[in-house]
């Protein structure tokens, strides 16, 4: 028995020296399994650091423009839905919608976007807004906080909600006080050149939504694919909303119109006026129904032109 065991171990011992004459080199294969493993010196860690940042430097505004651009032709698809809702509605009733329609007290005031709400797959949200209440009444405390994707542009950062407090210019009314809380909007209807608030009581806008009057494209003498329609505002500007005001409301007729005059977001411009999170632009719904961005650089003239319905000098 102890003879097969001492043969075993010979034969063992053989195959393991045959092992290590065979890996080719002189001593064995000592570095197969090295005692002592080499790490990185400061010098490569930091070499291989700074490529990482050369490469994410690289990638990162890459990426930022490749998420832009999907956000800006989603905020294109949204004024190409409400164009087609537009006019759809103009097909049906022979008009825009109007710029605001008063409430019996003539208080409160619904904007031009409730009335296409039917046209834009929100027909359950329309029929409960039938005008027969006004804006801040509590029986529409619910749809005071309704905000809608279509009406948002995903560029902007954009409150869901905002508080529309009064303005403070003397009235009755305790000034800064809370009237209401509205659903936010990112587009407004271009009301003209002069500024809603300045002129609503007096007289109409130049442009699409012109106050209270509804307006028919055949009252645009320039065509169609010369007027601007809508127009998008960011938030930081002032908060505006797709559901209605309160004529007390500071800025009030702004937050549902806008006003084309300096230009797209020119820094020193009055509230009123559009401005937009794209880099150097502002998107804008034609009256024909196409989507363009206007660039900041934009010829004021040609700017103002563009919201007239019909020849500037009308």
């Amino acid at each position: 028995m102890s003879g097969k065991v001492i043969s075993l171990q010979k034969s063992c011992a053989v195959k393991s020296a045959r092992a290590l004459k065979n890996c080719g080199l002189p001593s064995g294969c000592p570095e197969i399994f090295p005692k002592h493993q080499r790490g990185l010196t400061i010098l490569e860690l930091l070499v291989c650091v700074g490529i990482v940042t050369l490469l994410l430097s690289l990638l990162l505004p890459a990426l930022g423009a490749v998420r832009e651009s999907a956000r800006r032709m989603q905020c294109n698809n949204n004024l190409k839905q409400i164009g087609l809702a537009l006019h759809q509605y103009h097909d049906v009733n022979a008009a825009l919608p109007p710029g605001w329609r008063w409430d019996r007290g003539h208080l409160t005031a619904f904007g031009w976007l409730p009335p296409l709400l039917g046209y834009l797959d929100e027909s359950a949200l329309a029929a409960r807004l039938d005008g027969s209440e006004p804006v801040n009444s509590s029986l529409l405390d619910e749809i005071r906080q309704v905000t809608l994707p279509v009406f948002l542009c995903p560029s902007d950062m954009v409150q869901p909600t905002f508080l529309l407090y009064a303005e403070p210019d003397g009235s009755e009314w305790p000034a800064d006080a809370p009237l209401m809380r509205l659903p936010a909007a990112s587009y407004l209807g271009v009301f003209g050149v002069q500024e809603p608030d300045d002129v609503w009581r007096s007289q109409l806008g130049t442009g699409a939504f012109a106050g209270s009057r509804p307006i028919r494209f055949a009252d645009f003498s320039r065509g169609l694919s010369h007027v601007l329609l809508v127009g998008e505002r960011r938030a930081s500007t002032i908060p505006s909303t797709w559901l209605g005001i309160d004529a007390r409301g500071e800025d009030a007729h702004c937050r549902i119109l806008g006003n084309a005059h300096l230009g797209p977001n020119v820094p020193y411009a009055d509230e009123c006026e559009f401005t937009s999170r794209h880099p150097h632009v502002a998107n804008f719904l034609w009256a024909d129904g196409h989507v363009k961005a206007v660039a900041n650089a934009i010829d004021q003239r040609v700017y103002q032109q563009m919201a007239h319905r019909g020849n500037s000098e009308e």
